[in-house]
């Protein structure tokens, strides 16, 4: 099944102010565009993209573009919210069969979300993230140019919608058709319930907020800058044997003795074993495939060079380090002088 992502990124962010796009203002040093395409792009339900920008920012694409590995399109947005998901709908792929509708100003929607977002609709032809209300709402009035009170809402059946929002093509491009030249639409579920298509809601995310204002801004840096949002853990294992003539390194730290350990590089095997727990957290491979064993440049080399590589690899705001857990067994006797000071060198 075919399963096309469209980021609504069509607007330029009036109520947030200032010269540059709302969705290329950075936060934790990536735009809020980069953020909210990301988990899309990462994730295996998503067959492709199709990113609907301002028409100025066409001619001069954001350099995140050539970093999205699932196939992406890019549409002019237009003058309102359901005129640029109505162009974003118009260049899905015939194949496609459910397309998955997300804000580009929501930075920390997870795959989590989406898979079951996408979940919901496959079963019921429509479905939403939302988050039920659980303050008191209140329906305002204006009494004599002074907003007040006018009804309590019963909370119980409020919720406040989010988005992913995902839809069967068909009924969505009905729900379009309708709605085409008419009022205007929030979002698209509006255009559903409009249709007469009922729309299932699931259990959205409080940090996939919308940032509207200079307020939600801020909150958004502070969120990101906090670290990610998933925790992973990495395992790395490594094993070399004893031989004599070799110099013996571990983590880093050269330790003095006549036996070594026999490899392609200096065959440390702490930091072989940590470059590949790092590689693996990040989901960036493993250290056989940055670092053949058949390719020259490698031999002989500094391994905590190599894991310094790695490290340097994974994107900062992506993956950040927390504990490393390293055990060292050798057969060989007295190999622990120095070994206190692997944990330094290492970290």
């Amino acid at each position: 099944m075919l399963i096309t992502a469209i980021i609504a990124a069509g607007g330029r962010g009036a109520r947030l102010g200032g010269p540059i796009h709302k969705q290329l203002r950075i936060i934790g040093g990536r735009t809020l565009l980069e953020r909210s395409v990301a988990p899309f792009d990462a994730s295996e339900r998503i067959g492709e993209i199709v990113l609907v920008l301002p028409p100025e920012l066409l001619a001069s694409p954001p350099d995140l573009i050539r970093r999205i590995r699932t196939p992406v399109r890019l549409v002019a947005g237009g003058a309102r919210r359901q005129d640029s998901v109505a162009a974003g709908l118009a260049a899905v792929a015939p194949a496609s069969e459910i397309v998955v509708i997300h804000d580009a100003a929501r930075p920390f929607c997870t795959p989590d979300l989406i898979d079951r977002t996408i979940a919901a609709a496959v079963e019921s032809g429509a479905a939403t993230a939302a988050l039920p209300a659980f303050d008191t709402v209140k329906e305002g009035r204006v009494a004599e140019g002074v907003a007040v009170v006018g009804a309590t809402l019963p909370r119980e059946s409020i919720y406040l919608v989010q988005t992913p929002q995902a839809f069967r093509v068909d009924l969505l491009r009905d729900a379009v058709e309708r709605a085409s030249g008419g009022a205007e639409a929030t979002d698209e579920t509006t255009l559903l319930e409009r249709a007469g298509h009922p729309v299932r809601l699931v259990q959205g995310d409080v940090r996939n907020f919308k940032v509207t204002s200079a307020d939600d801004l801020a909150l958004a840096g502070r969120i990101a800058a906090a670290g990610p949002l998933e925790t992973r853990v990495g395992l790395g294992y490594d094993l070399h044997r004893f031989v004599e003539g070799r110099p013996l390194v571990l983590g880093g730290v050269s330790i003095p003795g006549a036996h070594g350990l026999l490899g392609h590089s200096d065959a440390d095997a702490v930091c072989h074993a940590v470059t590949d727990a790092v590689l693996g957290a990040a989901g960036a491979g493993d250290i056989g495939q940055r670092f053949p064993d058949d390719d020259e440049r490698w031999r002989g080399a500094a391994s905590i060079e190599l894991l310094r590589d790695a490290a340097g690899a994974v994107p900062p705001p992506e993956v950040r380090g927390g504990n490393r857990l390293i055990g060292l067994v050798s057969q060989q006797p007295n190999k622990t002088t120095k070994v206190e000071a692997l944990p330094a060198q290492v970290a």
